[in-house]
């Protein structure tokens, strides 16, 4: 009989060293690890320190060696160009091989740094796979980010090439990529000695525009035509492989750092036992390689495992309609999709009835993936009626790499429930603790924390500065790692989360999870999206105040809609939450992986300085929204 969840993650938490070590062997490695866990600088882990290995040729040459290159490696699905290519594993090596041989050529070696600002095409998955294969250490920021931006994540991780292109394509618009590479280069202090753009078609700024001095700017394919393929290096298991930033940070950059063995590891774990993905499965993920879930289910895991990923450059709604994601799920035959809930919503929004959807064969479809943003329940429950297979939300964040916790669906399908991403995967500890680091009982409120060591495939440290990740994430419950997030697990050993800590709201002394309010204006049949955040308030501290978007084609007056709402949140939460104020809006300021910018609402809000984050989707929301959220008090 096949091993449970239960019994999985009561092996993986008696004997971790063990666990782990057994996990790694579906790894190849050019020294097998004998030592799982290296705990000499504790609270600063490593794993399998004795392991050296190389991350692309476990994406790639292993599974040509087993007699599967001619398997479909990768799917390019451009909705915005109208066309679909297909790369085996054979064709994807050969790439790779060949960018690899003109990185080299560069003179990029182990441990040196490389930017990558490319839109959603192949070229992506060529640049981080030729990265590792030769062991330099790539850091991707999305494509778009703002000159300035760009110009601290160089200075930062001190690159000795960008990888780029001549531009991005949205549904109504081109984003020229190179004035802000220009732009961003002579910003930063530290100067990029390479530049290689890949041509596209359309866009005003081209390769000849640009060059100096200080930086040699080429062209992707003329370097490609003349360059040897290079060999796969092999490099320690604590090796660096990438460097990822967080969306938001403010003053120095906060770069994750991932490392190459337990990475490894965890992608050919997580999509065995969380994704049930391996050779012959077809996984979609809606999201961008400059995201961790890109690098995470675009890029690596479905490659690990052998199986065919799809990079899809398009958006839920718009190219052309909110039945984009049923046409790629008919055309590739997609077995596994993950994307946000944000997109969800947005295609809820607008098709309600999911009319769009009667014109697709989705039978192909096995599990529905959904993470990024709190997935509340109603969309939950529309998702799941509408395709009629599991709608498994998990939790995770950009310094884990792959999810805390979900149904584990390659292990056991576990009842879900909604509001929750289910329960916490085998290798994470997960604890609720109090504001003085004590447990907290089931079903009580508190903050989120993790138990030493995490598992493998978490962040290492942050790039440079040690010092600043055990204050940022170490320090505050010693012996754990503090998550950020708030929330409870239930008498089951479910996990709820309710969102970030500084979303609780204290209303007359009483703390409040805006989380739960957001939950119960969601479950109203007019609303296709809600924010709640706490505005200051001088006689009660905080009082919520709620932001509703509408579903297409609902009318509803306002002063109706409030009025339910705030007899929902009374009835559900209770007069406590002091809930009274709802807007109608046309839409919510998000980052572009889906996020609520709840922080800069309640900035503007309480009338403080902010700053709009590079990462906004749209900017213009926040000047629409500033006269909601500057309401007569």
């Amino acid at each position: 009989m096949a091993p449970t969840y239960a019994q999985r993650f009561a092996e993986a938490a008696s004997d971790p060293a063990a666990f782990w070590l057994k996990a790694a062997e579906d790894i190849e490695w050019a020294i097998k690890p004998s030592t799982a866990l290296d705990e000499s600088r504790a609270p600063i882990y490593a794993w399998f320190p004795d392991g050296t290995l190389n991350v692309c040729r476990n994406a790639l040459d292993r599974h040509v060696a087993a007699g599967r290159g001619e398997s479909t490696a990768l799917i390019y699905d451009s909705a915005v160009l109208n066309i679909q290519e297909r790369y085996s594993y054979n064709q994807l090596l050969a790439k790779v091989e060949l960018f690899a041989g003109v990185l080299r050529d560069a003179g990029i070696g182990v441990g040196d740094r490389v930017l990558i600002y490319l839109p959603m095409i192949p070229q992506a998955h060529i640049a981080m796979l030729a990265c590792a294969r030769i062991g330099a250490v790539h850091t991707v920021v999305f494509g778009g980010f703002a000159p300035k931006e760009l110009a601290s994540r160089i200075d930062d991780a001190a690159p000795l090439a960008i990888l780029t292109a001549t531009g991005g394509i949205e549904p109504s618009r081109r984003i020229e990529y190179l004035p802000a590479v220009d732009e961003a280069i002579n910003l930063a202090s530290h100067k990029v000695p390479t530049v290689i753009v890949a041509h596209r078609d359309g866009f005003a700024h081209e390769l000849s525009d640009y060059g100096s001095t200080e930086t040699t700017w080429q062209d992707w394919d003329e370097l490609v035509a003349v360059a040897t393929p290079a060999a796969a290096v092999a490099v320690p298991a604590t090796h660096p492989l990438y460097i990822l930033y967080t969306s938001g940070t403010t003053g120095a950059p906060k770069g994750v750092v991932r490392d190459s063995g337990g990475y490894a590891v965890a992608m050919d774990y997580s999509m065995t036992n969380i994704y049930g993905v391996g050779p012959g499965s077809t996984m979609l993920t809606a999201s961008d390689v400059g995201w961790v879930v890109g690098h995470s289910y675009i890029v690596y895991g479905p490659l690990i495992a052998g199986a065919t990923t799809v990079l899809y450059e398009g958006k839920p709604v718009g190219t052309p309609d909110a039945g984009a994601f049923w046409r790629l799920i008919q055309d590739h035959q997609v077995d596994t999709f993950f994307t946000a809930p944000t997109a969800l919503r947005a295609i809820r929004k607008a098709d309600p009835e999911a009319e769009l959807l009667e014109g697709y064969d989705i039978s192909s479809l096995k599990n529905f993936f959904v993470a990024g943003e709190r997935l509340d329940p109603d969309t939950y429950h529309w998702a799941g009626a509408k395709l009629g297979v599991p709608v498994v939300d998990n939790w995770w964040q950009t310094e884990t790499g792959w999810p805390i916790a979900s149904s584990p669906v390659g292990i056991e399908n576990m009842i879900l429930k909604a509001g929750s991403p289910s329960v916490p995967v085998p290798g994470y500890d997960v604890r609720i603790l109090d504001g003085l680091g004590e447990a907290v009982p089931a079903g009580e409120e508190g903050n989120i924390a993790i138990k030493l060591p995490l598992p493998p495939g978490t962040l290492a440290t942050l790039w440079g500065n040690d010092q600043r990740f055990i204050e940022t994430y170490l320090q505050h419950f010693p012996g754990h790692y503090a998550t950020g997030d708030s929330g409870y697990l239930d008498e089951d050993g479910y996990l709820f989360v309710m969102g970030r800590t500084d979303d609780v709201i204290n209303v007359s002394g009483h703390r409040l999870s805006t989380g739960a309010m957001e939950q119960v204006l969601g479950s109203h049949q007019a609303v296709a999206e809600c924010a709640v955040i706490g505005v200051a308030d001088e006689l009660k501290g905080q009082r919520p105040s709620g932001y509703v978007v509408l579903k297409s084609g609902v009318q509803i007056s306002e002063e109706v809609l409030a009025k339910e709402l705030v007899s929902m949140v009374r009835a559900h939460i209770g007069p406590v939450a002091d809930f009274r104020e709802v807007r109608i809006v046309a839409a919510l300021p998000k980052t572009r992986s889906g996020k609520i910018l709840r922080k800069t609402m309640r900035q503007i809000a309480d009338g403080k300085p902010y700053t709009v984050p590079s990462t906004i989707e749209d900017p213009n929301v926040i000047d629409e929204l500033l006269p909601f959220l500057r309401p007569t008090r």
